[in-house]
């Protein structure tokens, strides 16, 4: 890219470029020059060419190569993917609004009468196209009434005031849709912080690394239950991809070496090793900005009302322009009821009201899809909680390790890690992370690993099948041998831990007991979030009944079942439900996933299985509980915020007709408040919904 400097003080510098920036590029250019390492702020102001750049000032000589290789190519590149603003054009703004003020003192200063009336003419064609637009579908809508109302000054041969009415509807218009544009940006950006992970592959060693650090050419392991955070092409394996964030597809499709796989699917069986082909923040823009775009077929029951009330209003608007006309046989006062609708004021708020919502559910580590699903949230009666990695600590302990049939413990801890690193789950971490603390390094002797889900991990050493999983799992599925004596010392020793049994064709040859303590604050979270309206607290889970007993009791929940298979907790949330109850699910792992899509709102913590994530309808980034009492409260304030700005709407237009068909203001000013009052209210809707320091 060409430029050269305007002025410079250290870590600022105002760039003149080759020429005007086209409007469709400016949002590529300006990603493309944030992504540049010591970069802190861009400023793109593209009709007259320039651009203001903040970063470190001990990197300048950095920051301005890296400027000089954004070419033509990589402006396109980073167009591909999205279609919505990512950035609120404020310069724009202002000079849309300049040259409209302009233009109209201009013609009215200059410009005899008989000129104005040809541009005032001019300027009704795209309102006229508009409402006859609408017409033809058989719409009674908004252009339908702007179109009418200045129609009727036409009819009066009042040009003036019909021009006076183009612009009043012109400068609502520009700032309707830059507060729109404010809004969705933010919630962009948001999102964008929310960090993805992926597992690395260099030679023999597979690292878990944030994925914006992935590069083009960089290898990636995608297992069973995992996310797919890249654009990329299979090298290695087979594997059904569940891509329906993409083409709405439900069902898996089989993908294997040569075919192409992008960000924001999800593995739902099988192991893939993928070659990054695009920029990973590029393709997490293009999922999220898919997510932004889809939400809004995801309204909630407020928001949806508001808008269909709306849309309904229109037709009883030219009723009450009819009567007014029959009655006071007054243009003046029927153009007052034209003026004023409740269509745009009740759409923009409640959307806007949702933006801020999903933004700041992003700010604090929650991703929200859809705003039906913080109203869901907000009516919740019953939250059922899954124990491991919900309630418990995300990153549970190794206690115990003991060793039968001749194995010695470094033989069953190092053997359990080597099965038990290919699985994201926190207690197959808790293995690893012993295996890797004791220095106790293992080679792959084992076949290929079939994770089955909620039981445990089944593969092949030297012909013999190896199996890890719980005590129903390995004695019950696998009919594993133990003798009794052996059993009760496994008993006392495992007593309030979570035991993991080793079996190597048939016989046990050692028990793991994971040590899971419940996590710091969840008494507290659980207490206030029965002060939240939230009648019954529950835990579902497949571990035993005394651990069990022990969380429920030290966490304060109303209820607690253990012993649960993945189809048990679905069949409690179902019943439930059946009962006429609101349930909200929270989970983390691949076993709580039937339950999570079962539930009126499932919600997945962000230490968890990444088709747990998929599956559910809010992704918690951080794994304490208070996050689920924040958005308790977020939620509950988007519905109070929706009720009152529908309250503030209907009572404010409603003074405004009657003001305007009583002849007290002109249709001029009520317009000029309608719409003033419009942006007044939807730019109080984007205020936090919580205190920045809120607990």
């Amino acid at each position: 890219m060409k430029f050269s400097i305007i002025k410079e003080i250290p870590g600022r510098a105002r760039l003149k470029l080759a020429g005007p920036v086209p409007e469709g590029d400016l949002d590529a250019l300006i990603k493309l020059t944030k992504e540049i390492d010591d970069v802190r702020r861009v400023q793109l102001y593209g009709r007259i060419g320039q651009m203001s750049v903040d970063f470190d000032a001990s990197r300048r000589t950095n920051v301005l190569d890296a400027l000089c290789e954004i070419d033509a190519d990589k402006i396109a590149d980073a167009k591909t993917g999205y279609s919505v603003q990512l950035e609120p054009r404020t310069h724009a703004l202002f000079m849309d609004l300049a040259m409209l003020i302009g233009a109209r003192y201009a013609r009215k200063w200059f410009l005899p009468a008989p000129i104005r009336a040809i541009f005032v003419v001019a300027g009704f064609m795209p309102f006229l196209r508009a409402a006859l637009h609408e017409l033809s579908h058989s719409r009674l809508t908004v252009p339908v009434l702007d179109a009418s109302a200045i129609g009727i000054s036409f009819a009066k041969r009042d040009f003036n005031t019909a021009g006076q009415t183009q612009f009043l509807l012109n400068v609502g218009e520009l700032l309707e849709d830059y507060t729109r544009a404010m809004s969705e940006n933010e919630l962009i950006n948001s999102l964008l912080d929310v960090p993805d992970k992926a597992q690395k592959v260099v030679g023999d060693t597979e690292t878990s690394v944030p994925a914006s650090e992935l590069v083009a050419g960089d290898l990636v392991a995608v297992r069973t239950g995992m996310s797919i955070c890249i654009d990329g092409v299979v090298e290695h394996g087979t594997a059904m991809v569940n891509q329906a964030t993409l083409t709405g597809e439900p069902l898996a499709v089989e993908r294997t070496v040569g075919d192409d796989v992008f960000a924001g699917t999800v593995v739902e069986d099988g192991d893939i090793l993928v070659r990054v082909r695009a920029n990973t923040s590029q393709t997490k823009l293009r999922s999220i900005v898919s997510l932004v775009e889809a939400a809004d077929s995801l309204k909630s029951e407020g928001q949806s009302r508001m808008e269909n009330l709306a849309n309904k209003i229109v037709p009883w608007n030219f009723l009450l322009a009819g009567i007014v006309a029959l009655t006071t046989r007054s243009l003046v006062k029927t153009s007052a009821a034209l003026m004023v609708d409740y269509s745009c004021a009740l759409k923009l708020t409640g959307s806007i009201a949702v933006m801020t919502a999903m933004s700041n559910a992003a700010k604090a580590g929650v991703m929200v899809k859809g705003a039906k699903y913080f109203e869901a949230f907000a009516k919740a009666d019953t939250i059922v909680f899954d124990k491991t990695g919900t309630l418990t600590e995300a990153q549970p302990k190794l206690a115990r390790v003991l060793s039968t049939d001749g194995w010695s413990e470094e033989e069953v801890l190092r053997f359990a890690a080597c099965l038990e690193e290919h699985f994201p789950h926190p207690v197959a971490r808790a293995v690893v992370n012993a295996a890797q603390e004791r220095g106790l390094e293992h080679r792959e002797r084992h076949a290929a690993v079939e994770y089955i889900v909620a039981h445990g991990i089944a593969s092949a050493l030297d012909d013999k099948r190896v199996v890890i999983g719980s005590k129903h799992f390995v004695f019950e599925d696998e009919n594993a041998h133990l003798d009794s004596e052996a059993i009760a010392r496994v008993e006392a020793e495992m007593e309030g831990l979570s035991p993991l049994y080793l079996a190597v064709d048939g016989e046990v040859v050692g028990v793991l007991g994971i040590e899971d303590p419940l996590k710091a604050g969840v008494k507290e979270a659980i207490a206030e979030l029965h002060k939240l309206g939230v009648k019954h607290v529950v835990m579902l889970t497949g571990d035993s009944g005394r651990t069990a007993a022990r969380i429920a009791a030290e966490a304060g929940v109303d209820e607690f079942h253990a012993d649960l298979l993945p189809e048990d907790k679905y069949a409690y949330v179902d019943r439930a439900k059946n009962e006429g109850r609101h349930i909200a699910m929270v989970g983390d792992g691949v076993n709580d996933s039937p339950a999570l899509g079962r539930a009126d709102v499932g919600l997945a913590m962000g230490g968890g299985s990444d088709i747990a994530k998929e599956v559910a309808d809010i992704i918690l980034s951080d794994t304490d509980l208070q996050a689920v009492v924040r958005l308790r409260k977020m939620s509950q304030g988007l519905v109070d915020r929706l009720n009152g700005s529908y309250s503030k709407v209907m009572v404010t237009n409603s003074a405004l007709l009657a003001l305007g068909i009583a002849g007290i203001i002109t249709p001029q000013t009520s317009s000029l408040l309608h719409n003033a009052s419009t942006v007044l209210y939807s730019l109080n809707n984007t205020k936090a919904y919580l205190p920045a320091k809120s607990e």
